[in-house]
């Protein structure tokens, strides 16, 4: 039979091709995947005209997934640089990378992206939505904004971030209640602004089966954004997060109804404490769809480290239940990122993620920690350095003070632990004096 989108073959017994990849690369019984894609609790996001996609599965039991932002702004109009970061995102194994360009020639830049990425790309339709119809936003219509979701479709976008929760309903709790930070997602404020203005209800909401078909022409999975996420820890777990919360499970079981992928995004900004029991309540209220979360970053007192902050959070979400994380750079809040702010980020948020699915007893987790240990208690340096995360910076920071035993690191010298134990049970004398300097 023929099928439209994924969850579509999974439900009718049929192994995609991107189904079988996903299976193999993360060890697991395709049976197993298939009753996960079916059910919604693993999405595979992948658009029928993106033909460079390597699929990637994001859900229950699988590794925790990363996605890479980056995109022209109008205070940085530089094509190439963002290509630069798109190119070292797939070098440090991101798996998916959101275009958030709203300046410029959004539509070239995009489709260069999806012809030559092999990571899964996501878009945010209201960003391009001024820029690529040329109008004031009060002057948008519901259709128009549904045309720019056509087009991002059209050309081959796997997943895209829609605030379909941010109805009315959700607006008269946020506007009774009061936060700190009001609305931090740009998507969402946008959106807010557009129903103040128009007095209409929230298009993607008002016209959500209409938006279901397009999507599911394509394949799209429908990445549910939290457009009352908390941007401070004083507004998290708020009414106004849980009310928009509430509204997407809703809205997620009518996309599944349809055959269409889901991702529902979440906080934001959130102390340690909290995180654990938001991982549940998403997972209860969303009916176990794959979770995707924005940090939480969990104090706000550190701009330019909250790629750290980020990890921290990221780490304890992916731990209790979330599938999948957005990296913070240490330029958050504060710039567009350059390419080290990009490669710090990323880091950051692979060390979280990788954390997390030790912790949750992810298959195969635990192999690359135990192969670099190994390469560690025979001080392989070399060996080191290829299995280590960033292979360029350990090597380097490694060769920046030269020890004058090449068999240990400058830190312990002759002293090495590592080195001591190696000789006594080797049964070899373990010498420490060092030759006299001249």
């Amino acid at each position: 039979m023929k099928y439209k989108t994924q969850m579509e073959a999974a439900r009718n017994g049929i192994v995609t091709k991107e189904l079988a990849q996903v299976a193999n690369d993360e060890g697991m019984a395709e049976s197993e995947l298939l009753t996960l894609v079916a059910s919604g609790r693993v999405a595979i996001p992948v658009n029928i005209r993106h033909s460079s996609l390597h699929p990637y599965g994001i859900g229950s039991g699988l590794r925790t997934k990363i996605n890479v932002n980056l995109g022209v702004s109008g205070d940085c109009i530089n094509y190439h640089s963002e290509m630069e970061k798109v190119r070292l995102a797939e070098k440090f194994g991101a798996e998916a990378i959101m275009d958030l360009s709203n300046y410029g020639k959004t539509r070239e830049f995009r489709q260069k992206l999806i012809e030559t990425s092999t990571a899964m790309i996501g878009t945010v339709p209201i960003y391009d939505a001024i820029g690529y119809l040329e109008r004031d936003l009060e002057d948008i219509t519901a259709q128009d904004f549904l045309k720019v979701v056509l087009s991002h479709a059209e050309e081959g976008v796997d997943f895209m971030t829609i605030h379909a929760g941010l109805n009315r309903r959700a607006i008269e709790i946020f506007m009774r209640e009061k936060r700190q930070m009001n609305i931090v997602s740009r998507g969402g404020s946008l959106l807010f602004a557009w129903m103040k203005m128009t007095g209409n209800e929230n298009p993607f909401y008002e016209h959500y089966d209409e938006l279901l078909d397009i999507l599911r022409e394509y394949d799209v999975t429908i990445s549910l954004g939290d457009a009352l996420r908390p941007g401070s820890i004083a507004d998290s777990t708020d009414a106004s997060q849980i009310a928009e919360l509430i509204e997407i499970g809703n809205l997620t079981k009518r996309a599944w109804r349809r055959d269409v992928q889901v991702l529902v995004e979440g906080p934001g900004h959130m102390a340690m404490d909290e995180i654990a029991a938001n991982m549940k309540l998403e997972k209860r209220l969303c009916h176990d769809a794959p979770f995707y979360v924005l940090g939480p970053l969990v104090t706000d007192i550190a701009p330019g480290y909250d790629h750290i902050t980020s990890a921290i959070g990221g780490a304890i979400a992916a731990a209790n239940g979330a599938d999948f994380l957005c990296y913070v750079t240490p330029a958050e809040h504060l710039r567009l990122p350059n390419l080290n702010d990009v490669k710090e980020g990323i880091i950051a948020s692979k060390i979280a993620a990788h954390a997390a699915d030790i912790a949750k007893g992810v298959k195969g987790a635990r192999e690359p920690d135990y192969w670099i240990s190994e390469a560690r208690r025979k001080l392989d340096w070399e060996e080191t350095f290829r299995l280590s995360l960033d292979e360029e910076k350990a090597k380097a920071y490694y060769e920046s003070v030269p020890p004058e035993d090449q068999h240990s690191c400058s830190m312990c010298g002759k002293m090495c632990a590592v080195r001591t134990m190696n000789r006594i049970l080797d049964e070899l004398d373990v010498e420490l004096n060092y030759a006299r300097k001249k």
